[in-house]
């Protein structure tokens, strides 16, 4: 990963921010799979059918292994840069 080297390191912070945004909007659709309709507003009526309920241990998997990847690529975005010369 040479261009991570070239980066300075609030380019890396940004990027780690960047990743969080995208990491909640992933496990937002995930978790949202298989819902109908909208999930917000006023529509007026009873619905026909009950909401599916997931398991709340589906949602700590999906929230604990996204974090977890989060994590793992902001340590390597992270790091120190090695300049160590042998390019």
């Amino acid at each position: 990963m040479h261009w991570i080297d070239k980066l300075s390191k609030a380019q890396r912070v940004v990027i780690v921010v960047a990743l969080g945004a995208a990491f909640l909007a992933v496990g937002s659709y995930i978790l949202s799979l298989g819902e109908h309709g909208v999930a917000f507003g006023w529509t007026g009526y009873a619905p026909l059918t009950a909401p599916a309920e997931r398991p709340a241990w589906l949602d700590l998997i999906v929230w604990l292994a996204l974090t977890c990847l989060w994590a793992l690529v902001s340590i390597t975005l992270l790091r120190p840069s090695r300049h160590d010369g042998s390019e």
